[in-house]
This record gives structure tokens, sequence and C-alpha cells, in this order.
């Protein structure tokens, strides 16, 4: 028998691998037990994926019912009564009055890069075909497929992989300098510009007033403006969508991870009826399939995962979390590793004074030894509780946060 690990695991080092603190066995509620046998409360919502908590019985039972009664059913040249039913649901929870179509996806990544596919060929169906361009947001993060690697804005081994940028442009996230400039030379190539409403990467918020000439420049240029709320949707940042609280929604909306609170693999781009008005005209194909894209099980999941953000009263609650957070890192402000803290809603950063001694990595796996699981971005912890946290879960974080960063300190030292 071959005694190599035989698991790749995904953006670790191969001398990291199989570590029994890192393999994890069970998980329940807000907690996972690890190999080493402990239990760790779960700060990140299995990366932004279980806003409900891990194990809710009633999304694990109506995808057990979708295994029997439908199996598995494609949406390839046709649909299924499971596939419209999420779709409608998904619709309402994201405003039908201006959203009209679903389309599946399997991941954040794949989402992104039917997107784009849709807002180019939206373009190219208006007899429009220099505008192919498509704009991300520097620091943003997207996905690793080859598409949305490419829309990605923080470096990531791009030019290694030979990921192909050319028709890519990023500016700040900061303000609207640059995306103004880029549009005064480039604005009747530019099809579509892709924001996340906060950047995964280190939780930094678009400001109102970066909101603000988004949509103006949208007026002025005419570009599709596309919300990538994979991390931001139901109820991360308080409203069900970040961009619900925008004066004018995107044109196109992504969402995954918590579509299906984690539990398959799923996203759906969601297109505004000005969108599909292009294509219906045309009766125009979009070219973008996946196997698995909206399968029986998938959409019982999204079904249950409305429901059960209804029974649950989720963005309320998250809303408590929230306001515990503010409190948690107020209190932790003030640690000397600490240079600042940001973020919002259920989506937030610690971030950190780091030195060739002090990296957010080392910080992350002290956290995790306190009894905590976080994720590292650049130079900063990121959290991302579950909307279902209780009061004594935030005090075992604030404790293990404390822990942590107090070990990390002194290994420094």
């Amino acid at each position: 028998m071959n005694a190599q690990y035989p698991l790749w695991e995904l953006l670790g080092r191969p001398s990291g691998f199989g570590a029994p603190e890192h393999t994890a066995t069970h998980a329940r509620g807000t907690r996972i037990r690890f190999a080493d046998d402990r239990w760790r409360l779960c700060a990140t919502s299995g990366l932004w994926n279980a806003n409900l908590g891990y194990g809710n019985q009633r999304i694990a039972d109506a995808v057990g019912t979708a295994l029997i009664d439908h199996s598995y059913l494609s949406l390839f040249r046709g649909g299924h009564s499971p596939a419209v039913k999420a779709a409608r649901a998904l619709l309402e929870v994201c405003g039908d009055d201006h959203y009209g179509r679903v389309l599946f996806t399997t991941s954040g990544g794949s989402a992104n890069d039917a997107a784009m596919k849709m807002a180019r060929q939206y373009w190219a169906l208006r007899r429009s075909f220099r505008r192919r361009v498509i704009v991300g947001l520097r620091g943003s993060y997207h996905g690793l497929t080859y598409g949305s690697h490419g829309l990605t804005g923080e470096s990531l081994a791009q030019s290694y992989y030979s990921v192909d940028q050319r028709w890519i442009r990023h500016v700040d996230h900061r303000g609207a300098g640059e995306l103004t400039e880029l549009l005064a030379s480039e604005g009747e190539s530019v099809a579509a510009v892709v924001v996340e409403p906060v950047l995964g990467t280190g939780a930094y918020p678009l400001t109102p007033d970066m909101v603000a000439d988004l949509l103006r420049l949208r007026r002025e240029h005419g570009f599709l403006l596309v919300a990538d709320e994979v991390a931001t949707g139901f109820g991360r940042t308080g409203p069900y969508f970040a961009s619900q609280e925008w004066p004018e929604p995107p044109d196109i909306l992504l969402a995954s991870k918590g579509l299906t609170n984690g539990t398959c693999a799923a996203a759906a781009v969601v297109a505004s009826a000005e969108v599909l008005s292009v294509f219906n005209r045309a009766d125009a194909s979009l070219i973008h399939a996946e196997t698995q894209a909206g399968s029986p099980t998938t959409c019982a999941a999204i079904t249950a995962v409305a429901g059960e953000m209804e029974r649950l009263d989720a963005l309320q609650n998250g809303k408590r979390v929230s306001v515990g957070l503010d409190r948690l890192l107020d209190s932790i402000g003030g640690h000397p590793l600490v240079r600042s803290t940001g973020g919002t809603g259920c989506f937030r950063a610690i971030r950190l004074h780091t030195s060739d001694k002090v990296t957010a990595a080392t910080a992350v796996d002290m956290i995790h030894a306190a009894g905590a699981v976080v994720s590292p971005g650049p130079d900063c912890v990121q959290l991302a509780p579950a909307l279902v946290y209780e009061p004594d879960d935030l005090e075992e974080l604030e404790h293990a946060l404390r822990t942590g960063l107090d070990e990390t300190a002194e290994r420094s030292s």
C-alpha cells in the first residue's frame, strides 16, 4: 500500500498535510471536532458557508428526500421542479421586482465566470462588440477558476499559471478616482464592473460614497454592475444581501456559500429583468453549463435554507451577533498586536502589526490552539461567525482570540 498521505489539501503546503489538529472529523452547531480529539469553536462559518450552523436537521432532511425522490436530474436543455422551486425562492429573497431569472452554477468562481460571459454576450447581442473589458477591484477575491482567477484583484500567482488578464482591469476600492479615469479612456470597451460589497480579502466594506459613485458612473457609461455576494449573502452583513442597502440594485447578483448553508456545491447568477430582456428578444443561448449545477439535492437545500432563515429569524439574530462583535472587537482592539479592526455585520477583521516574527498565519495557528477556528487574511485575522451564535459563543471566542494573540506576542519577543 502507498504510505503517502492521499489527500491534496487546498492552499496548504505538503509538509502540513494530515496534521491531526487540522483534520476535522465532526461538526455540530457552532463547533468542529478534530482528529486531535478536541472540539473548537468555529468562527468562520466554514468559510462563510454555514451561516445557520452545522447539522441543521431540516436542511439535511430536504437533501435526503431529494436523493430518494429525484436522485440526479440535469438542467441541460431542460429544467426540473426542484430547480424551479429553488429559483423562485431565491428570486423572492433577492427581490423579484428587479430580478427575473436564476442561472445555477457549482461555485463562486464558476458564477463569476458565467457572469463575465453573460455581460459580454449582453453587449454583443446589443451590437456593442467592443464592450469586452471587465473591471474588478484591487485586493478583491472572486475565485480561482481561470476566469475568476483573472478577475481576482489579489496577487495569487496569476502570472505563474498564465492566467489571461488581457481583458481585465483593476482599480482602487477606496474611491472612484481610478475607475473614473479608466472609464474616461476605455469606457466604450467596459462591459461590466464587478465588486464585492465587502472585499473578502481583509473585510473592507465599500463606502457609501464609493457605492454612490459606482451607480453614477453606471448611469453615465452604461456598463453592467455586478455584485459578487458570494461571501456577503444570506445575512452576513445584516440584510439578506448587502447590495439591498444600495440606493439602486446591481444588474447581476452572485450568490454562493450561504446559499445551501455549505451543504452542497452551489452558486447562482441572478439576472435583472433588463439583462434578460436582451437575451429574450434574441432568443439567445448562454453557453455555460455544469454537470452538477442545480442538481435536485442542491435545489432542495436552497429552498430549505430560505425557510430556515425565516424560521430561525436569522437576520435579526445576526444583528444581535454583530452588536456582540462590536463589543468584542472594542475589547480586543487594545491588544498590543492589534493595529485596527474592521468589517461589518458578521464579517470582520482584526488587523495586526506584522513583522518577520508576527504573521497572520502564526496568529491564526495560536488562536486555533486556544480553541477557535479563524481565517487568515493579508496581515489580519478574519472572523465570520454563524448568525446563530449565542452570547456564550462570543465569550468563548473572545477568550480564544485574546489567548492566541497573547501567545503570538510571547513567541515573537
